[in-house]
């Protein structure tokens, strides 16, 4: 606590002239609400019960689209670092299909998928998908060639060298595309949910824009953010727990 102090005065102080600047500068609520106002409708939302099934779709949508991102971001690392001519063919099109902007995929989506919650568990699985392979193929590519070879002598085969070898010696690297992929599940969920989300908290920043409330599109991204932050350390956790019990294996 007392190493975050200075951000807590930070956030405390960027609040006050927030309010003052608001207040004194004469700004209408519309362009930019002060964060007293904010705060009044974050709590009539959560009092009212109205945010809950909202932060629970999106918080649905991110795990499924996470964990499936995740699954196969890791398995196509694994196959694309043990069969490098497999890698050469199609890491290509890997890298090509995630330059395509999933915003832009999405009327694609809504056609074949429909509207509700298929499209945006699509859009958050592809956005993760690349973190996770991207860094699983790094860290295994990487492993020390000698520990490798120290392996080959011992009679090792390739399924008993990637389970003792090359995976431990990739996890801390495979931990940090899981950060990021953390964080980029949680856009993928909230800009599918612009696209075509019926329920969500994506949905909710869209209906708030449509009657003009800027203090519940605020309030909205606080829940957001703090979803975000909630699950990115939770992730840390997890990888220091991960991590410390690998290395003492």
């Amino acid at each position: 606590m007392i190493a975050r102090l200075p951000s807590l005065l930070l956030l405390v102080a960027l609040l006050a002239g927030w309010e003052a600047w608001c207040r004194l500068g004469g700004l209408s609520p519309l362009v930019l609400p002060p964060p007293s106002a904010v705060l009044i409708t974050l709590w009539s939302e959560i009092a009212t019960g109205r945010l809950w099934p909202h932060l629970a779709m999106t918080a649905a949508e991110m795990a499924l689209g996470l964990g499936i991102g995740a699954v196969v971001g890791l398995g196509t690392g694994i196959l694309l670092a043990e069969f490098p001519a497999l890698s050469r063919l199609l890491r290509p099109y890997v890298l090509a299909s995630q330059l395509v902007p999933k915003l832009a995929l999405g009327p694609l989506f809504i056609i074949w998928f429909g509207f509700g919650m298929t499209p945006t568990v699509v859009i958050t699985a592809l956005i993760c998908f690349f973190p996770l392979m991207e860094n699983t193929l790094t860290g295994i590519s990487e492993v020390d060639a000698s520990r490798r070879e120290l392996f080959r002598m011992l009679g090792a085969g390739r399924l008993k060298t990637l389970l003792r070898l090359k995976l431990p010696s990739a996890l801390p690297v495979i931990m940090a595309g899981l950060r990021v992929a953390v964080v980029l599940a949680l856009v993928g969920a909230v800009v599918g949910e612009f696209i075509g989300g019926r329920i969500g908290l994506g949905a909710s920043i869209i209906a708030a824009q449509s009657v003009m409330d800027s203090s519940l599109i605020f309030a909205l991204f606080i829940v957001i953010t703090a979803l975000g932050m909630l699950l990115y350390e939770a992730v840390r956790l997890i990888e220091r727990r991960v991590l410390h019990r690998f290395s003492k294996g």
